[in-house]
């Protein structure tokens, strides 16, 4: 192939078992992708060969790879370093947390597939400790915890309808640090340091996208500064994001409980966003309603 042919992406989608690699799978292939289900690692090159020399041709490529390649998935990663010097190839990382993932097998009532003799947690550590050079080295990272099937359909959807779109997908999300903090994050923003609205009785009840709570957040001494500067300092990180063709990021803004402070600062700060070139702007409220 010469060096001027268009080369065409292969998406990896691996990660934990029970994370919802089938899901995303299968919101793809709604998309329109060709997937490939547990494919051994060793496949990829040929696969990537396959997906430059049809690219006219072939739908949009997405390969599943998991443990279930047992003894042949030990050879991923080096195999990933290597189409990553020749070939366009995105990796999904899908995680979750521990009692999701045992409430998630014990729901349907499978073994973990490296369980062994052990038990359901044995499996998860073990393939933990497994990814976490992979994990390390994604392009992106989901945690499905709190996510559905349906909802993790959807957000596969937003995700991937408009790959072909060269701008920064952006998604800021508000989230209390008492539910801890997210993971699938790229930034993290602590706004603890205003005045708690929680705390005003005609404010309590109301939210961040409420006018009053956004007024009051919003006019605490450092407030505007902060959310000058930080956007300031966050426009070169976008632009640097597109040039190495990263498409999505999250912008992560906390508060004690998710429901004012954060709201109303991650509002602020998707609206200065979404004026920056190239990039769309998607707002996340995580934990709002929780209380």
């Amino acid at each position: 192939m010469s060096e001027s042919a268009t080369q065409q992406e292969v998406l990896i989608v691996t990660g934990m078992s029970g994370a919802g690699r089938s899901t995303v799978a299968n919101a793809l292939e709604d998309l329109g992708w060709y997937v490939v289900d547990n494919l051994p690692p060793q496949m990829l090159r040929p696969l990537a060969d396959l997906a430059d020399k049809a690219s006219d041709t072939l739908p949009k490529i997405a390969a599943v790879i998991d443990v279930r390649g047992r003894d042949l998935f030990h050879d991923i990663q080096p195999i990933i370093n290597d189409l990553r010097d020749g070939s366009q190839v995105r990796v999904i990382f899908l995680e979750a947390t521990d009692d999701v993932l045992v409430r998630r097998f014990e729901s349907v009532r499978r073994p973990h597939p490296l369980q062994g003799e052990g038990t359901l947690l044995d499996g998860i550590h073990r393939e933990r400790e497994r990814l976490r050079e992979l994990r390390a080295s994604s392009d992106v990272v989901i945690d499905t915890s709190n996510f559905n099937i349906h909802q993790l359909a959807s957000a596969t959807h937003e995700m991937f309808s408009s790959s072909d779109d060269p701008a920064l997908q952006l998604t800021v999300m508000s989230f209390g640090f008492k539910y801890g903090i997210p993971t699938d994050v790229d930034l993290v923003a602590d706004v603890r340091f205003l005045p708690n609205p929680f705390w005003i009785p005609e404010l309590r009840g109301l939210t961040g996208a409420d006018q009053a709570v956004k007024e009051f957040v919003l006019s605490r001494e450092g407030a505007g500064e902060f959310i000058e500067k930080y956007s300031e300092a966050l426009a070169p990180v976008f632009a640097g994001y597109q040039r190495e063709n990263k498409r999505h990021a999250t912008v992560a803004v906390g508060c004690t409980g998710g429901k004012h402070r954060s709201v109303a600062v991650a509002r602020e700060l998707a609206d200065r966003f979404q004026n920056l070139p190239g990039v769309v702007v998607h707002v996340k409220h995580r934990d709002l309603g929780r209380e």
